[in-house]
């Protein structure tokens, strides 16, 4: 069942998107694995102008602003493969409060109707929330060692950055998409978490002698 909305300012002015028939949303992060709305429709679909990136820093669900962690964002340029949903014209109010309240909580996205082509199906317009480059949490392309570094320390409210990233790229590889620089990332992230596990073994073993 989907959560009951609130109905802020914020949520309004998602429910002021809602389309006159049903409502289509692209996924290409967390809401391709845990949406929180029913959908009558999902499948697997490309965005067209835009490519995913982890560029947004994170001070809540997976990090916090002393230690942040590190979010997807659809950036301009290229093309995505994410998972696309549809909600039916009966749902489409609340599902749009519910994403507002989800992803819209410090404007670090801006929510965009871009051209996704369903797989094996027709070219629809979906709601994607695109990262909005001059917020202040939009770090951009950083280099691996960076990166892997956050993720690895990253946790918030909803849990551990390497999860979120491990999540991520595991329903990616469902689909069929390999993206080198974030397998590197995770490879590096779960290597520094290892690293760090052993030396405080080493340190509480050092400890008891």
């Amino acid at each position: 069942m989907d959560p009951v909305p609130r109905i802020t300012r914020r949520a309004a002015a998602g429910c002021r998107l809602a389309p006159r028939g049903d409502l289509w949303v692209f996924g290409y992060g967390s809401l391709m694995w845990s949406p929180g709305f029913r959908s009558s429709q999902k499948s697997a679909g490309r965005a067209h102008g835009y490519h995913r990136s982890l560029c947004v820093y994170s001070h809540r669900y997976r990090g916090t602003e002393s230690r942040p962690g590190l979010v997807m964002g659809l950036c301009r340029g290229g093309s995505c493969w994410g998972v696309t949903f549809r909600v039916s014209a009966t749902r489409a109010k609340r599902v749009l409060a519910y994403l507002y309240r989800r992803e819209m909580g410090n404007r670090v996205y801006r929510p965009r109707f871009v051209r996704v082509r369903v797989r094996g199906g027709r070219e629809v317009r979906a709601l994607a929330f695109v990262a909005d480059t001059e917020h202040r949490q939009f770090v951009g392309d950083l280099d691996v060692e960076r990166t892997a570094r956050l993720v690895a320390r990253g946790r918030g409210e909803r849990g551990r950055n390497i999860d979120y990233l491990s999540y991520t790229l595991a329903h990616m590889h469902e689909l069929g998409v390999r993206d080198p620089h974030l397998d590197r990332v995770l490879l590096s992230a779960l290597a520094l978490q290892s690293a760090r596990r052993n030396a405080q073994l080493k340190k509480r073993h050092n400890s008891r002698r």
